[in-house]
């Protein structure tokens, strides 16, 4: 067969500062060198302070690396570079498809077809995140992108759902594709974080966010509190480890710590690697996600994945990722609930729960049957 030259823009890429975003691309690189058809090679348009973290992939005859001259710490720069070159560059090179693995497809003079995903409309959401600027830069952005892209992903079915309704988008122009989930084969010694954090196993509660308003962190907190003023015979540990990037509430968060006089209880990790995330995942109490708004949410399926309790909401994508396989509370914002659920988790059967939808082979299949639908059209 003909063989198929897809590029992929990676020029957003901040390492170690896009959350969820980054976690998704690199799983699906990964996906894409164990698993890609051979009739498949991938042109990856790196930035000038990114291209180190993604040459592990030239090892693969399949990838092929393209420094552009733009730094993705810059990110209007980085947009005006790519909407006046990104698709000149594609076609100098005989890319066959363009896949832009966020919401914002550069402008194209037609010829090389576009796969853009979309994982949320946040800003549609919580418009008060962003700047007037930058609220109306991502409107035209997401209209942009679905009216001229030759498909839309939509990381849930509560993402694709959001976009139909919010842009009269037609249901044939959106795929729902969910993130591949990827876990490490060789996670740390825990040793290493008990002298890192000074924790031990099954004695702290877990949970990996940016900390934004709607990711809820601030009950987390109350519920450390909470615990340590109504002790109960189960012992429910008050140690919470929060890992993630910061967010517009970090200010916020810290002023509550404070507050509630829980300093000697909270860790805040900042971002941690993989191997680090796993570890901290399977020695914890309970894994706790809290959070109000999700496109796909991948922290509560890794923990369900590697064993753990996971108490988490019912809202946005949240249910319908997790597969009815946590423990969920009814009203995000109420103490006591959480509490309850928390007491629940000593009988809870720690097992690895399977989530086949979620498996790179599986994923990396639907991705590039897309490819070869968009070309052969």
């Amino acid at each position: 067969m003909q063989l198929i030259t897809v590029g992929i823009d990676l020029l957003w890429v901040r390492v170690g500062k896009v959350g969820g975003t980054e976690s998704y691309i690199r799983n699906l690189l990964d996906g894409f060198a164990m698993f890609a058809p051979q009739l498949f090679k991938f042109i990856l348009f790196v930035s000038s302070d990114n291209k180190s973290s993604f040459e592990c992939y030239q090892k693969y005859n399949m990838f092929k690396l393209v420094e552009c001259n733009i730094s993705s710490s810059s990110v209007w720069k980085r947009i005006l570079w790519e909407h006046c070159f990104i698709d000149r560059y594609a076609r100098k090179l005989n890319v066959d498809v363009m896949f832009v693995p966020i919401y914002s497809k550069p402008f194209s003079i037609g010829g090389i077809p576009y796969i853009v995903t979309i994982h949320d409309l946040q800003a549609l959401h919580y418009p008060e995140y962003f700047s007037k600027l930058k609220n109306l830069w991502m409107r035209l952005a997401w209209k942009y992108s679905i009216k001229s892209s030759k498909k839309i992903i939509a990381i849930s079915n509560f993402v694709k759902e959001d976009i139909k309704n919010r842009f009269n988008a037609a249901d044939s122009k959106i795929e729902v594709i969910y993130n591949p989930i990827k876990l490490c084969e060789q996670p740390v010694e825990f040793e290493v974080l008990y002298q890192k954090y000074g924790i031990e196993p099954m004695k702290y509660l877990y949970t990996v966010s940016s900390m934004l308003p709607h990711k809820n962190l601030r009950i987390l907190l109350q519920l450390v509190r909470f615990i340590k003023d109504n002790p109960i015979i189960n012992k429910i540990p008050h140690t919470l480890v929060i890992s993630g990037i910061g967010g517009k509430q970090e200010e916020e968060i810290n002023k509550l710590i404070d507050e509630y006089d829980i300093k000697q209880d909270v860790i805040i990790t900042g971002f941690v690697s993989n191997e680090e995330r796993d570890t901290l995942y399977r020695h914890a109490y309970a894994f706790l996600f809290p959070s109000l708004f999700e496109g796909f949410g991948m922290p509560p399926v890794e923990a369900l994945m590697l064993g753990t309790p996971v108490i988490t909401t019912l809202c946005a994508s949240i249910p319908e990722v997790t597969r009815g396989k946590a423990i969920y509370v009814n009203n995000p914002h109420d103490v006591r609930e959480w509490y309850e659920k928390l007491k629940e988790v000593k009988g809870y059967p720690r097992k690895i729960t399977y989530f086949p939808e979620y498996e790179m082979e599986h994923v990396v299949n639907k991705y590039c049957d897309i490819f070869k639908k968009a070309l052969s059209n």
